[in-house]
């Protein structure tokens, strides 16, 4: 404790020189909370869109669904009585177990035809759901039995149609048959991504079950109250509901969501870098302040060697301040950057529209304790890192090269 109060007072003894290190230290870490905070929004806001417009957390399939379920969709029909859903459903800390069965087929609306992807749902759960999916015309579908759909508003566009107006769906069903309904649009939606807005609509699971002339749905997805416990859940199902027996496979949500962990591993990397370029202003703008305390205080440095101070003792002095520079100036930035953070959140970052999307969204910073503390270590462990050069060369001077200065 001794050896940094004595280095708080060398400090004090050039303020400016010390004030423009604890600034670089401060502003360094500033930026890293700021910019790791914005990565964490990216990545928070693409895991819960994710979740919540197309994988829910946990996914209950047929075992091989989906490795061969898009070459024989009806092979993998979960039935629709199945007593497991309403068994998972009631599991504490699950909100809820969706059911949700693929179409694909043509949609015709005068003499347009073209293409879609589908799914059926059951609209009185898809309100937690389907979180990421907005209706911006018309309204949502009513009920799990109505005959009525609502599209993308890319496929809307193509189709040239309204809220209001009658489209007919055609599908091959489980038969090998074709057949065909009329259903009215409600509504029309966005969500995440462009390309399945342009290709997609949402039916009443009982609408598509009468499509395809099935009993069931291809897949649950089960949403629970907090992403931090699927794994915990994942493990607690499969062994409530062992595949051999009930014939599902429980599917975490992070397996299916390519896209969310390649860019994940992208923006990490990125950091990563950050971080090193950081790091290394830090150690070169630190180190070359202390080298210049050194210089300065020689002769100081010659007596104390003089009056029996140790090597070892001038070292741990000169190394102090390194450690109190990077502890006061990462406290500073870490208080700082938090202010700054909840204070752009509040405010928001207006964000362009991103690759596959129409419109631009609202970003914020979303700071966590891991970002908080990687960015005051890392400043505290590079500043402590800069010291040790200048501590080193302060002890290694020889003592009557070093008294000269006192002439």
């Amino acid at each position: 404790m001794s050896n940094l109060l004595i280095a708080v007072r060398n400090l004090t003894r050039n303020r400016r020189r010390a004030l423009m290190a604890l600034l670089t230290v401060s502003m360094a870490v500033i930026a890293l909370v700021l910019a790791d905070g914005f990565v964490q929004w990216i990545f928070w806001a693409m895991r819960e869109g994710t979740i919540q417009s197309q994988l829910g957390h946990i996914q209950v399939v047929r075992p091989g669904f989906n490795r061969a379920g898009a070459a024989d969709p009806f092979a993998y029909i979960i039935p629709g009585n199945a007593a497991e859903r309403l068994a998972i459903e009631k599991t504490p800390g699950v909100k809820l177990a969706a059911p949700r069965l693929s179409v694909t087929g043509l949609i015709s609306h005068g003499e347009t035809t073209v293409s879609f992807i589908a799914d059926g749902i059951d609209p009185s759960k898809e309100e937690e759901l389907s979180k990421a999916f907005r209706i911006v015309k018309g309204q949502n579908l009513s009920g799990a039995q109505g005959r009525e759909v609502v599209l993308g508003r890319g496929l809307a566009r193509n189709l040239g149609v309204e809220p209001g107006a009658t489209v007919a769906l055609l599908s091959t069903t489980a038969s090998g048959g074709i057949n065909a309904v009329e259903a009215k649009v409600v509504g029309i939606f966005i969500s995440a991504n462009q390309a399945y807005d342009d290709s997609a609509l949402r039916l009443p699971i009982g609408l598509a079950q009468s499509l395809l002339r099935v009993d069931g749905a291809h897949m649950w997805l089960v949403l629970l109250s907090k992403t931090e416990s699927t794994d915990a859940f994942l493990a607690r199902f499969r062994e409530r509901f062992p595949e051999k027996s009930h014939h599902l496979e429980f599917v975490p949500w992070y397996k299916r969501a390519d896209f969310y962990n390649k860019t994940v591993a992208l923006f990490s990397q990125q950091m990563n870098v950050l971080r090193a370029i950081i790091g290394v202003i830090i150690v070169l703008s630190i180190s070359n302040m202390l080298v210049m305390n050194v210089l300065e205080r020689t002769g100081e440095i010659g007596t104390l060697l003089a009056v029996g101070f140790r090597r070892k003792k001038i070292l741990q002095l000169f190394a102090a301040e390194g450690l109190m520079l990077g502890l006061i100036g990462g406290t500073a930035g870490v208080l700082i950057g938090y202010g700054l953070a909840e204070l752009v959140s509040v405010i928001g970052i207006p964000m362009p529209p991103p690759p596959g999307m129409e419109e631009g969204y609202t970003a914020e910073i979303r700071v966590t304790l891991p970002v908080l503390t990687n960015a005051f270590a890392i400043a505290f462990v590079t500043t402590a890192l800069a010291g040790l050069y200048p501590a080193w060369k302060a002890s290694r001077l020889n003592i009557i090269n070093a008294l000269r200065h006192n002439i």
